[in-house]
Formats: structure tokens, C-alpha cells, sequence
């Protein structure tokens, strides 16, 4: 059965390209101050980029590859990192589908990333109203951030699910199917935005284009359930011990008196997808 489900944030919930356009406008604007052609310098920051941002240092080569030194990194780091824009738009359906979803079941997002930074894109998303559970992976530490399974396992315990129970959405297999998966959750992989076109290595339980999909998957529910009505009818209140004992952590966490969603998912509780969905 699922009694949860989880979501990624950058390139899943929404285009994260559309929040470093903002970022390295603003950068590049800062870096005018000090003599820096904007124009110039905004562009090399997007080729940058867009050769990779698992390297990191991106403004660090960006003014390299201009031969500029007379700016502040450290100033120009702190401008990306504050860059707050009042609006982000999520992909299509985005916002339909999860109203849809937690009015059925708690939903949790777990977000690698500098917290101030992921902070100020859920709310310029506006989307945080859906979401039970937030964790922002680096206030756990970096090491800590996906694949590492400690963030899930605490998302799990702030929906107090337990990991076989929940499924996880994201769209980059190395850290968000392999996270999930060494957590003990189900993963739906989603191709969207930078490694959209990256294999399903690891293989996750489907993959399919979009969010949108990813909730058509689970199905329509039978029966209407009422806004938030698994937060306030029991059915039976259950002690369990939550285990989180995959990729390095070993060993029981917090029991906690758990109370049984009203209505679970029935229409979704196969382990394996179903051929007929036709998902791969």
C-alpha cells in the first residue's frame, strides 16, 4: 500500500533553469559594480553551467574564462545565494496534481541545497501548502544531501510512514532513485529538465515524463476524501518502530504512535507496476 509519497524539488516540481536565469542576472549585475561587462559575463556564466553543475565553481570559471580579477567571489556568491525571486512557476499541472494528491495522502519534499536558497524557491512556487514534511538535506550536513538515505528516513518519520509504505518522485537517478531505493522506498523517476535524458541507472519501480504522470500513475481515487481528513480520523493508532537500515545507517529510529490514514491507496498498492499502466 502507499501511504505517502514524496517529492524532489529542482527539475521536478518545476524548471530550475528558470531560477539561474534570475540567479546569474543577478550575479552578472553585481559583478558590474566592479567594472565587469554584464552582458558578457552573464553569458559565459549560463555556458558555464550549462556544461555541468555537479562540477561546481561555476563563478569561479566563469571569471576565469574572462581572465577577470578584480571582483569579490566571495561577494558574488553571496548574491546567488541570497537571489530570492517573488515567483516561480511550476511545470503544467504541477499544482493541480498535488492538490489533488494530499488531499488523499501526506506528501514530503526532500531538497539537496543550500536551505536559505531552497527556502525562497518553495515559496516563490508557492507550494508548500501542499507539503506535511519538509527536509532540506544540508541542514543535516552535505554529506547527508541524496543519495545518502538519511534525509528520506527523516522525511519519513516527520509523515511517521514507514519506508515500504511511501513512494519517492524525482527526477535524477544517481541521487534521487538511488537515494529513495537505499531508503527502502519506491521510486518514480520523472524526465525533466538537466538529466532528462540520463538512463534509469538505477532502475526505478516506473519512469515516466512528467509529475502530472507521475500522480496519474497512482490512480484516481474511489471515493472524494475530504481535505486533510487523514489528519484527523484514526483509524487505530498504531505503536511501530521505523527502520531505516540501508546505505550506512543501521539500526532503529524514534517509535512514534503512528495514526493510519483513513483511506490508503488500494488502487496502488501492487509492489511492481502493473503492464497495463504501461510504464517502463
Amino acid at each position: 500500500m502507499i501511504s505517502a509519497v514524496l517529492f524532489d524539488l529542482d527539475d521536478t516540481l518545476y524548471p530550475q533553469q528558470q531560477w539561474l536565469d534570475g540567479a546569474w542576472h543577478a550575479v552578472a549585475t553585481r559583478a558590474a559594480e566592479e567594472g565587469v561587462d554584464p552582458r558578457r559575463f552573464e553569458a559565459v556564466l549560463r555556458e558555464v553551467a550549462e556544461e555541468g553543475s555537479d562540477r561546481g565553481g561555476i563563478i569561479d570559471r566563469a571569471l576565469a574564462r574572462i581572465d577577470e580579477t578584480r571582483v569579490s567571489v566571495p561577494a558574488l556568491v553571496t548574491v546567488f545565494r541570497t537571489h530570492a525571486p517573488a515567483r516561480l512557476d511550476p511545470y503544467p499541472g504541477v499544482v493541480d496534481a498535488l492538490d489533488n494528491l494530499h488531499r488523499r495522502v501526506p506528501l514530503g519534499l526532500i531538497s539537496d541545497g543550500d536551505p536559505g536558497v531552497q527556502r525562497a524557491k518553495l515559496a516563490a512556487l508557492d507550494l508548500a501548502p501542499f507539503f506535511a514534511g519538509v527536509v532540506f538535506s544540508d541542514e543535516h550536513g552535505r554529506g547527508h544531501r541524496k543519495p545518502d538515505p538519511l534525509p528520506f528516513c527523516v522525511a519519513l518519520a516527520q509523515l511517521e510512514v514507514e519506508p515500504h509504505d511511501a513512494v519517492y518522485v524525482g527526477d535524477r537517478p544517481a541521487k534521487d532513485v538511488a537515494g529513495a531505493l537505499r531508503a527502502g522506498l519506491r521510486a518514480v523517476r520523472v524526465r525533466t529538465g538537466e538529466w532528462s535524458a540520463a538512463p534509469d541507472d538505477p532502475q526505478a519501480w516506473a519512469s515516466v515524463p512528467t509529475v502530472v504522470d507521475a500522480v496519474e500513475l497512482l490512480g484516481p481515487p474511489p471515493d472524494p476524501v475530504p481535505p486533510n481528513r487523514w489528519r484527523t480520523r484514526r483509524r487505530g493508532q498504531l505503536t511501530v518502530q521505523k527502520k531505516c537500515t540501508a546505505g550506512g545507517i543501521d539500526g532503529s529510529l524514534q517509535s512514534w504512535a503512528r495514526f493510519a490514514p483513513t483511506q490508503w491507496l488500494p488502487w496502488a498498492r501492487s509492489s511492481a507496476a502493473p503492464a497495463a499502466w504501461g510504464v517502463s
